[in-house]
Protein backbone atom coordinates (compact mmCIF):
# COMPACT_ATOMS: atom_id res chain seq x y z
CA UNK A 1 0.00 0.00 0.00
CA UNK A 2 1.45 3.34 -1.02
CA UNK A 3 1.84 6.38 1.18
CA UNK A 4 -0.65 9.24 1.15
CA UNK A 5 2.01 11.94 0.69
CA UNK A 6 5.34 11.68 -1.12
CA UNK A 7 8.21 14.11 -0.93
CA UNK A 8 9.18 16.13 -3.99
CA UNK A 9 11.09 13.77 -6.28
CA UNK A 10 9.92 10.65 -4.48
CA UNK A 11 7.99 8.58 -7.02
CA UNK A 12 4.83 6.71 -5.96
CA UNK A 13 4.40 3.23 -7.44
CA UNK A 14 3.11 3.68 -10.98
CA UNK A 15 -0.65 3.99 -10.88
CA UNK A 16 -0.85 4.68 -7.14
CA UNK A 17 -2.29 8.14 -6.57
CA UNK A 18 -1.73 9.54 -3.08
CA UNK A 19 -4.36 11.64 -1.35
CA UNK A 20 -2.14 14.69 -0.84
CA UNK A 21 0.57 16.51 -2.76
CA UNK A 22 2.95 19.46 -2.59
CA UNK A 23 2.03 22.42 -4.77
CA UNK A 24 3.30 25.96 -5.36
CA UNK A 25 0.11 27.83 -4.57
CA UNK A 26 -1.21 31.39 -5.02
CA UNK A 27 -4.01 32.60 -2.75
CA UNK A 28 -5.91 35.91 -2.97
CA UNK A 29 -4.61 37.14 0.40
CA UNK A 30 -1.07 36.88 -1.02
CA UNK A 31 -1.69 38.69 -4.33
CA UNK A 32 1.20 41.00 -5.11
CA UNK A 33 4.88 40.53 -5.87
CA UNK A 34 5.30 36.99 -7.27
CA UNK A 35 8.14 36.09 -4.87
CA UNK A 36 5.66 36.39 -1.99
CA UNK A 37 2.48 35.34 -3.79
CA UNK A 38 3.71 31.77 -4.40
CA UNK A 39 4.05 29.45 -1.41
CA UNK A 40 4.55 25.70 -1.10
CA UNK A 41 1.51 24.03 0.46
CA UNK A 42 0.13 20.52 0.89
CA UNK A 43 -3.26 20.10 -0.75
CA UNK A 44 -5.55 17.34 -1.97
CA UNK A 45 -4.68 15.59 -5.23
CA UNK A 46 -7.46 16.22 -7.79
CA UNK A 47 -9.34 13.25 -9.19
CA UNK A 48 -9.62 12.94 -12.98
CA UNK A 49 -13.13 13.14 -14.37
CA UNK A 50 -14.37 12.13 -17.84
CA UNK A 51 -11.79 12.94 -20.50
CA UNK A 52 -9.23 14.01 -17.89
CA UNK A 53 -5.71 12.77 -17.14
CA UNK A 54 -3.64 13.02 -13.96
CA UNK A 55 0.07 13.51 -14.64
CA UNK A 56 2.97 13.18 -12.21
CA UNK A 57 4.92 16.30 -13.14
CA UNK A 58 8.64 15.99 -13.81
CA UNK A 59 9.23 19.60 -14.91
CA UNK A 60 7.16 22.71 -15.58
CA UNK A 61 7.57 25.65 -17.94
CA UNK A 62 7.49 29.19 -16.55
CA UNK A 63 5.56 31.85 -18.43
CA UNK A 64 4.37 35.41 -17.91
CA UNK A 65 0.71 34.50 -17.41
CA UNK A 66 1.41 33.45 -13.84
CA UNK A 67 3.04 36.77 -13.11
CA UNK A 68 -0.45 38.14 -13.76
CA UNK A 69 -1.98 35.40 -11.62
CA UNK A 70 0.35 36.32 -8.74
CA UNK A 71 -0.46 40.01 -9.04
CA UNK A 72 -4.19 39.36 -9.20
CA UNK A 73 -4.23 41.70 -12.21
CA UNK A 74 -5.50 42.13 -14.90
CA UNK A 75 -7.58 39.10 -13.86
CA UNK A 76 -8.30 37.77 -10.40
CA UNK A 77 -8.14 34.13 -11.49
CA UNK A 78 -9.56 32.72 -8.25
CA UNK A 79 -12.53 35.12 -8.23
CA UNK A 80 -13.23 34.42 -11.90
CA UNK A 81 -13.37 30.66 -11.32
CA UNK A 82 -15.47 30.94 -8.18
CA UNK A 83 -17.91 33.08 -10.15
CA UNK A 84 -18.22 30.11 -12.53
CA UNK A 85 -19.07 27.88 -9.56
CA UNK A 86 -15.68 26.28 -8.90
CA UNK A 87 -15.06 25.86 -5.15
CA UNK A 88 -11.26 26.21 -4.78
CA UNK A 89 -10.00 29.40 -3.13
CA UNK A 90 -6.47 28.89 -4.44
CA UNK A 91 -4.62 28.81 -7.75
CA UNK A 92 -2.02 26.30 -8.97
CA UNK A 93 -0.39 27.75 -12.04
CA UNK A 94 1.81 26.32 -14.75
CA UNK A 95 0.61 26.22 -18.37
CA UNK A 96 3.04 23.66 -19.77
CA UNK A 97 5.03 20.76 -18.46
CA UNK A 98 6.19 17.18 -18.90
CA UNK A 99 5.65 14.07 -16.84
CA UNK A 100 4.22 10.57 -16.45
CA UNK A 101 0.54 9.62 -16.66
CA UNK A 102 -0.64 8.15 -13.33
CA UNK A 103 -4.43 7.99 -13.74
CA UNK A 104 -7.07 8.52 -16.42
CA UNK A 105 -10.79 9.27 -16.20
CA UNK A 106 -13.60 7.74 -18.19
CA UNK A 107 -13.69 8.22 -21.98
CA UNK A 108 -10.01 9.18 -22.23
CA UNK A 109 -8.59 8.57 -25.70
CA UNK A 110 -4.98 8.10 -26.80
CA UNK A 111 -3.40 8.23 -23.33
CA UNK A 112 -2.54 5.38 -20.93
CA UNK A 113 -1.09 5.09 -17.43
CA UNK A 114 2.71 5.06 -17.74
CA UNK A 115 2.90 7.24 -20.86
CA UNK A 116 5.60 9.92 -20.88
CA UNK A 117 3.93 13.09 -22.09
CA UNK A 118 4.38 16.78 -22.77
CA UNK A 119 1.52 19.03 -21.69
CA UNK A 120 0.15 21.91 -23.76
CA UNK A 121 -1.84 24.77 -22.31
CA UNK A 122 -5.07 25.08 -24.29
CA UNK A 123 -8.28 23.62 -22.86
CA UNK A 124 -11.74 23.59 -24.45
CA UNK A 125 -14.97 21.63 -24.60
CA UNK A 126 -14.65 19.18 -27.48
CA UNK A 127 -18.42 18.62 -27.34
CA UNK A 128 -19.12 22.34 -27.72
CA UNK A 129 -21.39 23.38 -30.56
CA UNK A 130 -18.81 25.67 -32.18
CA UNK A 131 -16.14 22.94 -32.27
CA UNK A 132 -18.64 20.34 -33.52
CA UNK A 133 -19.46 22.72 -36.38
CA UNK A 134 -15.80 22.72 -37.41
CA UNK A 135 -14.28 25.71 -35.64
CA UNK A 136 -10.59 25.78 -34.82
CA UNK A 137 -10.66 25.02 -31.07
CA UNK A 138 -8.79 28.25 -30.34
CA UNK A 139 -11.87 30.12 -31.65
CA UNK A 140 -14.18 28.25 -29.27
CA UNK A 141 -16.10 30.15 -26.62
CA UNK A 142 -15.02 27.40 -24.22
CA UNK A 143 -11.28 28.07 -24.65
CA UNK A 144 -9.35 28.39 -21.39
CA UNK A 145 -5.65 28.75 -20.62
CA UNK A 146 -4.79 25.77 -18.40
CA UNK A 147 -2.86 26.78 -15.31
CA UNK A 148 -4.10 30.35 -15.62
CA UNK A 149 -7.82 30.51 -16.35
CA UNK A 150 -8.22 26.92 -15.12
CA UNK A 151 -6.70 25.35 -12.02
CA UNK A 152 -4.33 22.45 -11.22
CA UNK A 153 -1.47 23.43 -13.50
CA UNK A 154 2.06 22.06 -13.61
CA UNK A 155 3.43 23.79 -10.47
CA UNK A 156 2.55 20.76 -8.33
CA UNK A 157 3.46 17.11 -7.97
CA UNK A 158 0.34 16.18 -9.94
CA UNK A 159 -1.35 18.14 -12.72
CA UNK A 160 -4.87 17.67 -14.08
CA UNK A 161 -5.33 18.03 -17.84
CA UNK A 162 -7.64 16.99 -20.65
CA UNK A 163 -6.48 14.06 -22.76
CA UNK A 164 -5.85 16.14 -25.90
CA UNK A 165 -3.34 18.26 -23.95
CA UNK A 166 -1.04 15.23 -23.72
CA UNK A 167 1.55 14.83 -26.49
CA UNK A 168 4.06 11.96 -26.67
CA UNK A 169 7.40 13.08 -25.26
CA UNK A 170 10.32 12.43 -27.63
CA UNK A 171 12.88 10.24 -25.90
CA UNK A 172 15.77 12.50 -26.89
CA UNK A 173 14.43 15.50 -24.94
CA UNK A 174 15.23 16.05 -21.29
CA UNK A 175 12.27 16.56 -18.98
CA UNK A 176 13.07 20.22 -18.48
CA UNK A 177 13.51 20.91 -22.19
CA UNK A 178 10.25 19.11 -22.97
CA UNK A 179 8.48 21.24 -20.36
CA UNK A 180 9.69 24.63 -21.55
CA UNK A 181 8.87 25.37 -25.19
CA UNK A 182 5.34 24.34 -26.20
CA UNK A 183 3.62 27.52 -25.04
CA UNK A 184 6.02 29.96 -26.67
CA UNK A 185 6.90 27.65 -29.57
CA UNK A 186 3.40 26.75 -30.68
CA UNK A 187 2.18 30.32 -30.15
CA UNK A 188 4.97 31.60 -32.39
CA UNK A 189 4.31 28.85 -34.94
CA UNK A 190 0.64 29.85 -35.20
CA UNK A 191 1.56 33.51 -35.60
CA UNK A 192 3.97 32.82 -38.43
CA UNK A 193 2.26 29.93 -40.25
CA UNK A 194 -1.35 29.92 -39.10
CA UNK A 195 -2.83 32.80 -41.10
CA UNK A 196 -3.35 31.86 -44.72
CA UNK A 197 -2.30 34.55 -47.15
CA UNK A 198 0.36 35.90 -44.80
CA UNK A 199 2.66 33.04 -43.85
CA UNK A 200 6.45 33.12 -43.90
CA UNK A 201 7.94 32.20 -47.28
CA UNK A 202 11.55 31.96 -48.45
CA UNK A 203 13.11 35.40 -48.74
CA UNK A 204 10.48 37.17 -46.60
CA UNK A 205 11.87 39.76 -44.18
CA UNK A 206 10.23 39.39 -40.76
CA UNK A 207 10.52 41.92 -37.93
CA UNK A 208 10.50 40.21 -34.52
CA UNK A 209 9.89 42.28 -31.40
CA UNK A 210 11.50 40.96 -28.21
CA UNK A 211 13.84 38.73 -30.15
CA UNK A 212 15.66 37.42 -27.07
CA UNK A 213 12.49 36.46 -25.18
CA UNK A 214 10.80 33.08 -25.14
CA UNK A 215 8.52 33.88 -28.08
CA UNK A 216 11.12 35.78 -30.05
CA UNK A 217 13.88 33.18 -29.67
CA UNK A 218 11.63 30.50 -31.17
CA UNK A 219 10.28 32.88 -33.83
CA UNK A 220 13.78 33.68 -35.07
CA UNK A 221 14.45 30.00 -35.63
CA UNK A 222 11.08 29.30 -37.24
CA UNK A 223 11.57 32.14 -39.73
CA UNK A 224 15.12 31.05 -40.50
CA UNK A 225 14.04 27.42 -40.89
CA UNK A 226 11.36 28.48 -43.41
CA UNK A 227 13.89 30.44 -45.47
CA UNK A 228 12.76 33.85 -44.23
CA UNK A 229 15.00 36.64 -42.99
CA UNK A 230 14.53 37.32 -39.26
CA UNK A 231 15.37 40.79 -37.95
CA UNK A 232 15.20 40.94 -34.15
CA UNK A 233 14.52 43.92 -31.89
CA UNK A 234 16.48 43.84 -28.62
CA UNK A 235 17.44 46.06 -25.70
CA UNK A 236 21.16 45.31 -25.29
CA UNK A 237 24.20 44.08 -27.15
CA UNK A 238 24.20 40.92 -25.04
CA UNK A 239 20.70 40.11 -26.26
CA UNK A 240 21.70 41.06 -29.79
CA UNK A 241 24.49 38.47 -29.73
CA UNK A 242 22.06 35.87 -28.42
CA UNK A 243 19.70 36.53 -31.34
CA UNK A 244 22.51 36.38 -33.89
CA UNK A 245 23.48 33.02 -32.45
CA UNK A 246 19.95 31.76 -33.12
CA UNK A 247 20.11 32.85 -36.75
CA UNK A 248 18.90 36.46 -36.78
CA UNK A 249 20.12 38.13 -39.96
CA UNK A 250 20.22 41.48 -38.17
CA UNK A 251 19.27 43.21 -34.95
CA UNK A 252 17.91 46.61 -33.92
CA UNK A 253 18.56 48.12 -30.49
CA UNK A 254 15.27 49.71 -29.46
CA UNK A 255 16.94 51.78 -26.73
CA UNK A 256 18.32 54.07 -29.47
CA UNK A 257 14.79 55.37 -30.07
CA UNK A 258 12.35 57.28 -27.90
CA UNK A 259 9.13 57.54 -29.93
CA UNK A 260 7.44 54.56 -28.19
CA UNK A 261 3.94 54.64 -26.80
CA UNK A 262 0.60 56.07 -27.87
CA UNK A 263 0.50 58.05 -31.10
CA UNK A 264 0.21 61.85 -30.79
CA UNK A 265 -3.03 63.54 -31.82
CA UNK A 266 -3.06 63.88 -35.59
CA UNK A 267 -4.04 67.52 -35.19
CA UNK A 268 -0.87 68.27 -33.21
CA UNK A 269 1.37 68.65 -36.23
CA UNK A 270 4.56 69.27 -34.25
CA UNK A 271 4.14 66.20 -32.02
CA UNK A 272 3.02 64.01 -34.90
CA UNK A 273 5.96 65.18 -37.01
CA UNK A 274 8.41 64.36 -34.23
CA UNK A 275 6.82 60.93 -33.84
CA UNK A 276 7.09 60.26 -37.58
CA UNK A 277 10.76 61.24 -37.47
CA UNK A 278 11.32 58.52 -34.86
CA UNK A 279 9.34 55.93 -36.81
CA UNK A 280 11.22 56.63 -40.03
CA UNK A 281 14.56 56.45 -38.23
CA UNK A 282 13.56 53.05 -36.90
CA UNK A 283 12.59 52.03 -40.44
CA UNK A 284 16.03 53.02 -41.71
CA UNK A 285 17.54 50.85 -38.98
CA UNK A 286 15.47 47.95 -40.28
CA UNK A 287 16.89 48.50 -43.78
CA UNK A 288 20.42 48.59 -42.34
CA UNK A 289 19.88 45.36 -40.40
CA UNK A 290 18.36 43.69 -43.47
CA UNK A 291 20.99 45.02 -45.88
CA UNK A 292 18.46 46.35 -48.40
CA UNK A 293 15.52 48.77 -48.62
CA UNK A 294 12.62 46.37 -48.10
CA UNK A 295 9.78 46.42 -45.60
CA UNK A 296 8.89 43.46 -43.37
CA UNK A 297 6.33 41.11 -44.89
CA UNK A 298 5.33 40.06 -41.38
CA UNK A 299 5.76 41.91 -38.10
CA UNK A 300 5.78 39.52 -35.13
CA UNK A 301 4.12 41.46 -32.31
CA UNK A 302 3.41 40.89 -28.64
CA UNK A 303 4.54 44.12 -27.01
CA UNK A 304 1.40 46.03 -28.00
CA UNK A 305 0.78 49.62 -26.96
CA UNK A 306 4.34 50.94 -27.29
CA UNK A 307 5.09 49.39 -30.66
CA UNK A 308 1.90 48.78 -32.68
CA UNK A 309 1.92 52.28 -34.26
CA UNK A 310 5.47 51.67 -35.52
CA UNK A 311 4.68 48.13 -36.63
CA UNK A 312 1.68 49.22 -38.69
CA UNK A 313 3.68 51.94 -40.43
CA UNK A 314 6.66 49.69 -41.22
CA UNK A 315 4.77 46.63 -42.46
CA UNK A 316 4.88 46.11 -46.21
CA UNK A 317 1.80 46.86 -48.31
CA UNK A 318 -0.32 43.71 -48.22
CA UNK A 319 1.70 42.41 -45.28
CA UNK A 320 0.60 41.45 -41.78
CA UNK A 321 1.16 42.59 -38.23
CA UNK A 322 0.30 39.57 -36.08
CA UNK A 323 -0.06 39.99 -32.32
CA UNK A 324 -0.52 37.59 -29.41
CA UNK A 325 -0.22 39.88 -26.40
CA UNK A 326 0.23 43.38 -25.04
CA UNK A 327 3.05 43.45 -22.50
CA UNK A 328 3.49 47.23 -22.76
CA UNK A 329 -0.26 47.92 -22.63
CA UNK A 330 -3.51 47.19 -24.41
CA UNK A 331 -4.60 50.63 -25.70
CA UNK A 332 -2.67 50.63 -28.97
CA UNK A 333 -3.27 53.25 -31.68
CA UNK A 334 -3.51 52.57 -35.40
CA UNK A 335 -3.44 55.23 -38.11
CA UNK A 336 -6.14 53.69 -40.27
CA UNK A 337 -4.69 55.23 -43.43
CA UNK A 338 -1.78 52.80 -43.20
CA UNK A 339 -4.22 49.94 -42.68
CA UNK A 340 -6.75 50.44 -45.46
CA UNK A 341 -4.87 52.43 -48.12
CA UNK A 342 -1.89 50.09 -48.04
CA UNK A 343 -4.10 47.03 -47.51
CA UNK A 344 -2.26 45.74 -44.50
CA UNK A 345 -3.56 43.14 -42.08
CA UNK A 346 -3.68 43.46 -38.30
CA UNK A 347 -4.22 39.92 -37.09
CA UNK A 348 -4.87 38.75 -33.55
CA UNK A 349 -3.43 35.32 -32.72
CA UNK A 350 -4.16 33.47 -29.49
CA UNK A 351 -2.70 30.16 -28.41
CA UNK A 352 -2.48 27.19 -30.76
CA UNK A 353 -4.26 24.02 -31.76
CA UNK A 354 -2.98 20.45 -31.27
CA UNK A 355 -1.57 20.13 -34.79
CA UNK A 356 0.49 23.28 -34.28
CA UNK A 357 1.83 21.79 -31.03
CA UNK A 358 2.84 18.62 -32.80
CA UNK A 359 4.57 20.58 -35.56
CA UNK A 360 6.77 22.44 -33.08
CA UNK A 361 7.52 19.29 -31.08
CA UNK A 362 8.67 17.59 -34.27
CA UNK A 363 10.90 20.53 -35.21
CA UNK A 364 12.53 20.49 -31.77
CA UNK A 365 12.92 16.71 -31.52
CA UNK A 366 14.51 16.60 -34.98
CA UNK A 367 17.05 19.25 -34.00
CA UNK A 368 15.83 21.93 -36.39
CA UNK A 369 14.71 24.22 -33.55
CA UNK A 370 16.43 24.71 -30.20
CA UNK A 371 14.00 24.93 -27.26
CA UNK A 372 16.15 27.78 -25.86
CA UNK A 373 16.03 26.63 -22.26
CA UNK A 374 18.20 29.26 -20.63
CA UNK A 375 17.39 28.94 -16.94
CA UNK A 376 16.31 26.08 -14.71
CA UNK A 377 15.14 26.52 -11.11
CA UNK A 378 14.07 24.20 -8.33
CA UNK A 379 10.53 23.73 -7.08
CA UNK A 380 10.98 26.20 -4.21
CA UNK A 381 12.23 28.90 -6.60
CA UNK A 382 9.08 29.06 -8.76
CA UNK A 383 7.97 32.31 -7.14
CA UNK A 384 11.39 33.91 -7.56
CA UNK A 385 11.50 32.87 -11.24
CA UNK A 386 8.24 34.74 -11.80
CA UNK A 387 9.61 37.70 -9.86
CA UNK A 388 12.53 37.80 -12.31
CA UNK A 389 10.05 37.90 -15.19
CA UNK A 390 8.04 40.62 -13.46
CA UNK A 391 11.17 42.75 -13.15
CA UNK A 392 12.44 41.84 -16.65
CA UNK A 393 15.60 40.30 -15.16
CA UNK A 394 15.13 36.87 -16.72
CA UNK A 395 17.78 35.52 -19.08
CA UNK A 396 17.04 35.23 -22.81
CA UNK A 397 14.93 32.31 -24.00
CA UNK A 398 12.66 30.04 -21.97
CA UNK A 399 12.65 29.05 -18.29
CA UNK A 400 11.61 25.87 -16.49
CA UNK A 401 11.41 24.42 -13.00
CA UNK A 402 12.25 20.90 -11.91
CA UNK A 403 9.34 19.41 -10.00
CA UNK A 404 9.68 15.64 -9.47
CA UNK A 405 12.64 15.05 -11.78
CA UNK A 406 15.52 14.17 -9.43
CA UNK A 407 18.08 16.10 -11.45
CA UNK A 408 18.51 18.05 -14.66
CA UNK A 409 19.49 16.35 -17.89
CA UNK A 410 17.35 13.23 -17.58
CA UNK A 411 15.53 12.09 -20.70
CA UNK A 412 13.50 9.07 -19.65
CA UNK A 413 13.12 7.13 -16.43
CA UNK A 414 12.86 3.36 -16.32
Amino acid sequence: MGKQLYEIGEAPPLGHVPERMYASVIRPDRYGEPAKAFATEIIDVPEPGPGQVLVWVMAAGINYNNVWAALGYPLDVVAARRKRGEPENFHIGGSEGAGVVYAVGDDVAGVRVGDHVMLSGGQWDERGEDIRMGADPTFSSSLRAWGYESNYGSFAQFALVQDFQCHPKPKNLTWEAAAAFILTGATAYRQLFGWEGNTVKPGDPVLIWGGAGGLGSIAIQLVRNAGGIPIAVVSSEERAEYCRGLGAAGVIDRTRFDHWGRMPDLQDQAAYGAWMTGVRAFGRSFWEALGERRAPKIVFEHSGQDTIPTSMYLCENGGMVVICGGTSGYAADVDLRFLWMRQKRLQGSHGFNPSQCRAVIQLVSSGLIDPCLSDLVGFEQIGEAHQMMHENRQPPGNMAALVNAPRAGLTELA
